[in-house]
C-alpha cells in the first residue's frame, strides 16, 4: 500500500489556481523526486499536501487514512512532516531550544534521549547545541529544519529545495543522511532545483510542469532523457 496518494489535487492562491488536477503515489521507504521549473507549481503541491494552502481539493491519503479535511498540525501527528524552503529557525531560541519545538509538537516526552540520538546524526549541530540557531550558517540552519523536522521520527517528509543555498560539502553530507534515512525505513518527497543532485538520490521522479503532472519514470531513466530534462526542467 501506498504511503502518500494523491488524486486530482487542485490548489488555490486566491483566484489563482497553481495546482491542477495532480495525481501521484509514493510507496514506503522510497525517495521521490519532484521537479520542474521554477514557478511550476512543486511547492504549492508540498503545502497542499502538508495542509498549508488557502484553499485545496482532491483525495489525499497517508498511511492508508483520509487527510483532507486535517490541519497541518493534525497530518503532523500522524506521521508527516515537512521542511519548508526558508527554513523557519525561530530567532533567539538555540539550536536545542529549536529541537525541541519539534518534540513538543510530537508530543515526546524524552527530551535528553532524543536530543542525543538526533545529534549523533548530525554531528556539526552536536558542536552547537548551545549557540542560537539563526547565527548558523545557512547550510547548518537547513541541517536544523531537517534535524527539527525527523526528531520526531516522522514516517514520511516532505522536503522543499533542501540543497538551495548550501556549499557543495554540505549538500553531499544532505545526501548522505537522505540515503540513511531511506534505509531506516523513512519515506522522502523532495522538491528540489538541483536536478541531476536529486535524481543520483531518488528511486523515482515526477516532472510538474504549470501545476500538472507531465512525465514520471524512474530516476534513472529521467537522468539519462536530457531533452525531458531539457524541455521541463531546464531554467
Amino acid at each position: 500500500m501506498a504511503i502518500l496518494e494523491v488524486e486530482n489535487l487542485n490548489a488555490w492562491y486566491g483566484a489563482s489556481h497553481v495546482v491542477h488536477g495532480l495525481s501521484f503515489r509514493v510507496e514506503p521507504g522510497e525517495i521521490v523526486a519532484l521537479v520542474g521549473r521554477n514557478g511550476a507549481g512543486k511547492t504549492s503541491t508540498l503545502r497542499a499536501i502538508m495542509g498549508l494552502m488557502p484553499r485545496a481539493e482532491g483525495r489525499l491519503s497517508f498511511d492508508g487514512k483520509n487527510m483532507q479535511g486535517l490541519g497541518a498540525h493534525a497530518r503532523y501527528g500522524m506521521g508527516l512532516a515537512y521542511v519548508p524552503e526558508e527554513r523557519r529557525i525561530v530567532p533567539g531560541l538555540t539550536v536545542r531550544e529549536n529541537l525541541e519545538i519539534g518534540l513538543v509538537a510530537a508530543g515526546r516526552t524524552n527530551v535528553n534521549a532524543a536530543i542525543d540520538e538526533i545529534a549523533e546524526s548530525f554531528p556539526r549541530l552536536k558542536e552547537r547545541l548551545h549557540q542560537q540557531g539563526t547565527t548558523m550558517s545557512g547550510g547548518e540552519q537547513q541541517m536544523l529544519a531537517i534535524a527539527r523536522a525527523i526528531i520526531s521520527r516522522p514516517k514520511m517528509v516532505l522536503l522543499d529545495e533542501p540543497s538551495e543555498g548550501i556549499m557543495p560539502v554540505l549538500v553531499e553530507e544532505m545526501g548522505v543522511l537522505f540515503r540513511r534515512l531511506r534505509d531506516q525505513g523513512m519515506t522522502l518527497l523532495l522538491v528540489e532545483q538541483n536536478v541531476e543532485w536529486a535524481l543520483n538520490l531518488a528511486s523515482r521522479a515526477i516532472i510538474i510542469d504549470e501545476g500538472e503532472v507531465v512525465h514520471e519514470s524512474s530516476a534513472e531513466a529521467l537522468l539519462a532523457d536530457k531533452d525531458i530534462q531539457d524541455r521541463y526542467c531546464a531554467v
